[in-house]
């Protein structure tokens, strides 16, 4: 699962659009050349492409784990090479990482949750805001590009439940991401634990390969009752992106020339446009998830669709979902 497709991706060139907004891209990953090989040069690449792109925050992805030592501190090694990376990017200028999510077994008792939550804080330099535990699972036998490890119903396990619960009580945020058919499961968590910060990402990734090829529209229909009824709970935000995952069925990987911004636009306005009606602009951030969707498309292609769907939208709702609802959520200084 390398990310080497920088010829095919950069097939399709664009004139940047709006080339002074300023962007902060609360999503993306890093990983060591030894694993999936996208390292800083990778993402200053993406980065520095055209878009005026001044921060960022990362998103744990199971990298540079620690090798010797109890399996619940392993995800600090993550924070560790993601502060050294961040480090390396603000000494050359231009974008940096501003903060960072990591990972953290949220099922823990709490006196070993909050050491490994101690143990971000400390290895960050001031960079950690909060945890990814993902509960993405799918149990339909869908051959997935990345497929979650959740175990059945974690959201509703009383002690993952007490664990996000915790992470509202010290001050950090929870992101996960799951699947579409995990909507209810969110739900129900969400309001659970309503004095914890939660953002879900990639519009709770609604898959298109295997049983759900050619029920696009089935799905969508459900879904956006679903996205409605989350957006009731105001601890809930919506990183909106994850789109072009392979596993969302567009089939844009397979193609001999990846697509275009108005193609982008074409498939998938109608899901940002209820995200946005639902949470509002002021709940909503624009993410790349680079590399992920590095896979379908390149980072400027991304961002010139994101300017196009947001063209009909006011002044301040762009502000906000470019980079002001990021910078809120994730307290991060402009």
């Amino acid at each position: 699962m390398v990310f080497n497709n920088t010829d095919w991706v950069w097939q399709v060139r664009e004139d940047v659009l709006e080339p002074e907004r300023e962007i902060v891209d609360p999503h993306h990953h890093l990983w060591p050349s030894e694993d999936m090989g996208y390292q800083v040069p990778d993402l200053l690449a993406d980065l520095t492409s055209g878009h005026n792109v001044v921060q960022t925050v990362f998103m744990e992805c199971g990298a540079a784990y620690r090798k010797d030592g109890p399996d619940y501190l392993k995800p600090i090694g993550e924070t560790v090479f993601v502060t050294e990376s961040a480090e390396k990017m603000k000494a050359q200028g231009g974008p940096y990482i501003a903060a960072l999510v990591a990972h953290a077994d949220l099922r823990l008792p709490l006196a070993q949750l909050d050491e490994v939550l101690d143990g971000h804080v400390e290895a960050s330099n001031g960079l950690f805001r909060g945890i990814r535990h993902a509960g993405s699972r799918d149990a339909s036998g869908a051959t997935l590009r990345i497929p979650g490890h959740a175990p059945p119903r974690l959201y509703a396990e009383p002690d993952f439940r007490r664990g996000v619960q915790h992470l509202g009580e010290r001050g950090f945020t929870y992101d996960t991401w799951h699947y579409h058919h995990q909507n209810r499961d969110y739900l129900d968590l969400a309001k659970a634990c309503p004095d914890t910060t939660m953002i879900l990402d990639h519009f709770g990734t609604p898959i298109g390969v295997g049983p759900y090829e050619g029920k696009r529209d089935e799905i969508f229909e459900v879904w956006k009752d679903e996205m409605a009824a989350i957006a009731e709970c105001p601890n809930v935000h919506a990183k909106i992106g994850g789109l072009a995952m392979p596993d969302n069925g567009f089939g844009w990987d397979k193609r001999d020339v990846p697509p275009t911004s108005d193609e982008v636009v074409e498939q998938h306005e109608r899901w940002y446009d209820h995200m946005i009606k639902c949470f509002g602009p002021e709940r909503c951030m624009f993410e790349s998830n680079f590399p992920v969707d590095r896979w379908s498309l390149n980072y400027v292609v991304y961002w010139n669709a994101m300017k196009k769907i947001a063209a009909k939208y006011p002044e301040d709702a762009k502000a906000a979902m470019f980079a002001g609802t990021a910078r809120k959520v994730y307290a991060v200084e402009a």
